[in-house]
């Protein structure tokens, strides 16, 4: 164990954080703000990442890929919206559930239509190849780029909520939508602009992935779990709390998939370490999620009264 192997997990930790932001970010608002719960949602980022790949290859233009697959995403996140939120929102989350879960099946089994049953492979952009020095252990250029993203998208989704006419009136109607629209705000086009938002995140979440990730059908799946874990933990509706608990979440399960089967090597056998110590480190961010809902049920970032 060494402080060049610690620094280097300790910023894929950062890494996974930001792409978890990016995922969790637009669930949070999706469910946090319009009350509808989009277990579909991980089928964006699958949706951004295949776009992303497959305009790259043919491409060659990082930033088109980028914004394609954004696009995509977004218009794909528009047609859930008006075909099967829209008629939902006055109904239970149980039905909201059912639906949305029926569209992630169908979204992975159309991946495999066009696609195909095996993984698609894409390549780091050439000029945003090779690898930095920092303090001493070498750390690769890509990753740091999706971090810098992760941030300037953090203050920016933060900024916008906050601090601009289109969020303030998003969180009016969130509160009180009938009170919005009789205002004269069309509540309608101000919900689709936000579900476009959130699922344009997603993308763009799933088309940095895909470089570093295995792009194929089914990969928003355990994305989607570690989202939800986010959004409890850092608070629904919250944005600083969804990049608070994503960074953490990441950290913690990164340095524990590292270091706890070393560490239970001190006092196990090395084949009962492993194990052990893997199944262990799986667990620990929802033994996180169990303490955050018994000690704070509405999010570390969140206060009761909200």
């Amino acid at each position: 164990m060494n402080s060049s192997l610690f620094l280097s997990q300790l910023l894929n930790g950062l890494q996974l954080g930001v792409l978890l932001f990016l995922l969790s970010s637009g669930l949070t608002l999706i469910f946090g703000i319009m009350n509808f719960i989009n277990l579909a949602h991980g089928s964006l980022y699958m949706v951004g990442a295949f776009i992303g790949a497959a305009t790259y290859n043919a491409s060659g233009s990082f930033l088109f890929s980028v914004a394609a697959a954004m696009a995509s995403a977004a218009i794909v996140g528009a047609l859930i919206e008006h075909l099967v939120a829209r008629p939902l929102y006055r109904y239970d989350h149980l039905y909201q559930v059912l639906a949305t879960f029926g569209l992630m099946m169908f979204f992975n089994e159309l991946a495999i239509v066009i696609w195909g049953n095996r993984p698609y492979f894409v390549e780091i952009p050439q000029f945003i190849r090779g690898a930095v020095t920092i303090f001493g252990a070498p750390y690769p250029v890509y990753r740091l780029l999706i971090i810098a993203i992760g941030i300037v998208v953090a203050f920016g989704a933060w900024f916008l909520i906050q601090r601009t006419r289109f969020g303030m009136l998003t969180r009016a109607g969130a509160t009180s939508s009938a009170m919005v629209s009789v205002l004269g705000v069309n509540i309608d086009l101000l919900k689709k602009a936000l579900f476009m938002l959130g699922a344009a995140l997603s993308g763009l979440a799933g088309t940095l992935a895909g470089p570093i990730l295995s792009v194929q059908s089914g990969m928003g799946d355990p994305v989607l779990i570690l989202a939800l874990v986010v959004i409890v933990v850092g608070g629904i509706g919250s944005i600083r709390g969804a990049l608070f608990a994503a960074i953490v979440i990441a950290i913690i399960d990164t340095l524990g998939r590292a270091y706890l089967p070393f560490l239970l090597g001190l006092v196990l056998p090395p084949s009962a370490a492993n194990t052990t110590g893997n199944a262990v480190a799986s667990m620990l961010i929802y033994i996180l999620m169990a303490f955050v809902l018994a000690f704070r049920p509405h999010g570390i970032m969140v206060s009761a009264k909200r």
